[in-house]
């Protein structure tokens, strides 16, 4: 069974403006509003940042065209959560992507350990949809979180 992005995440878990001094602080960041939001249990927070650390230390999950999706399988949670940061500074963020340019679109998700395998084809689902110019263009000229889970939306829909 396929999960689309939105269904996911809604606006509330949507970061806009991601401010990051790199890719380190992004991945903070994203994960304190995870928690803030609820959706990490009490007294996980430490055991996922260790997680999405540990694995972004073994490989980068920076790709190409401006997309991270720092990840990390974990336990004690019964569906995945995540959150969508967007960086609106000319610059990007440093995140020692594939085609090394700057990342502008920080996935951060937290899968748990039992369902890895199923979301696999979610990963690359989101990986696709992001890598489409128009729906990042889109999201870039976005003012709100709102906005930018609409543009979602509507690139997923077919529209």
């Amino acid at each position: 069974m396929l999960t689309r992005f939105t269904d996911l995440l809604s606006d509330d878990d949507v970061v806009l403006p991601l401010v990051a001094k790199d890719k380190w602080d992004a991945i903070e960041v994203l994960l304190r509003h995870i928690d803030a939001a609820g959706h990490v249990p009490a007294g996980q927070l430490g055991a996922y940042r260790e997680a999405v650390l540990a694995r972004e230390r073994s490989m980068s999950t920076g790709m190409e065209r401006g997309i991270a999706i720092p990840h990390a399988a974990v336990d004690g949670l019964d569906r995945l959560v995540g959150a969508f940061g967007v960086v609106k500074s000319s610059t990007g963020l440093a995140f020692d992507a594939i085609d090394a340019q700057p990342t502008t679109m920080v996935v951060l998700l937290l899968v748990p350990r039992n369902q890895k395998l199923q979301h696999i084809s979610t990963l690359a689902d989101i990986a696709r949809l992001l890598s489409r110019e128009e729906v990042r263009d889109a999201i870039v000229e976005c003012a709100e979180p709102a906005g930018v889970w609409r543009v979602l939306a509507s690139a997923e829909n077919g529209d």
